[in-house]
């Protein structure tokens, strides 16, 4: 198995940046010019994911966490910090929690795992996320999905929907990426990290965007806001810092990339 990863910049801290669901490591390329001046950047593509290999992999938050270390191990650097976005912020939960003393602090964006669901909720998304509903999802769907990710969808983000109708030419990539999607989700299921919350050691930066709409699921938790979702996770973790910021949706690290870098930068230097 190969992951590939794209390395930028310099310092005496490696920062390993994991995308979220049906991303890849163009999601940290807003984000980490602002934080290469300090650090050495570490954007990968998960198994089955951008340029990594793909294949009948299991595609559970363990696999993937095991993977992310093993890349750790990999690049030997002495000081690192592990960055995850969504899935990514739920799968760097578990790569900390196999191996604490691997990585020095966490920074999660709108990260998956700290919203909680019922077996009726999980059994109703493992029923919504099926290949063939994936495979037959309209153009104008697959647009308004990456919207949904963003307060404003900004136009520098468009690459992100071209990128997704050109796989969608590609009957056997997308194909693979339908089968391997829902998969992921019945992963974040299936490996629910918020009781584990508190086995947290290395200190934690949250951040999510107050406009968050994916974060809570709003058929499924139409009472819980992502304040909520949020205040209620960070309470868990012993060393956490939480932000909120306004007018910022779910990619965090895109749509307020500025205010994510500043938060990242002071957060690491003062914990350092």
């Amino acid at each position: 198995m190969k992951i590939r990863y794209r390395s930028s910049g310099a310092g005496p801290v490696t920062l390993l940046m994991v995308h979220g669901l049906g991303s890849n490591r163009k999601a940290w390329a807003k984000i980490s010019p602002m934080l290469e001046g300090h650090y050495r950047c570490i954007a990968i593509d998960l198994p089955g994911y951008g340029s990594s290999s793909k294949g009948d992999y299991p595609y559970s938050i363990p696999f993937f966490a095991q993977k992310v270390n093993q890349l750790a191990h990999h690049l030997g650097a002495k000081r690192m910090v592990l960055m995850g976005h969504s899935m990514g912020g739920q799968i760097a939960i578990a790569a900390h929690l196999l191996e604490p003393a691997l990585f020095e602090q966490l920074i999660l964006f709108a990260p998956a795992g700290f919203e909680t669901f019922n077996t009726a909720a999980r059994e109703w998304l493992r029923a919504f996320y099926q290949p063939a509903l994936l495979k037959a999802m309209p153009v104008a769907q697959i647009k308004h999905n990456f919207e949904a990710n963003f307060y404003q969808f900004p136009s520098d983000a468009a690459f992100m929907v071209a990128d997704r109708l050109a796989m969608r030419e590609d009957p056997e990539a997308y194909a693979q990426f339908c089968r391997m999607v829902p998969r992921c989700v019945m992963g974040m299921l299936d490996y629910p990290v918020f009781n584990k919350l508190g086995q947290i050691s290395a200190p934690t930066l949250i951040i999510y965007g107050e406009e968050d709409q994916l974060i809570p699921n709003k058929v499924l938790n139409p009472g819980l806001t992502t304040a909520l979702v949020a205040q209620r996770g960070a309470a868990r973790i012993g060393k956490s810092e939480l932000h909120l910021l306004p007018r910022c949706g779910h990619f965090v690290p895109w749509e307020c990339a500025q205010e994510s870098a500043a938060l990242a930068r002071s957060f690491l230097e003062r914990i350092a």
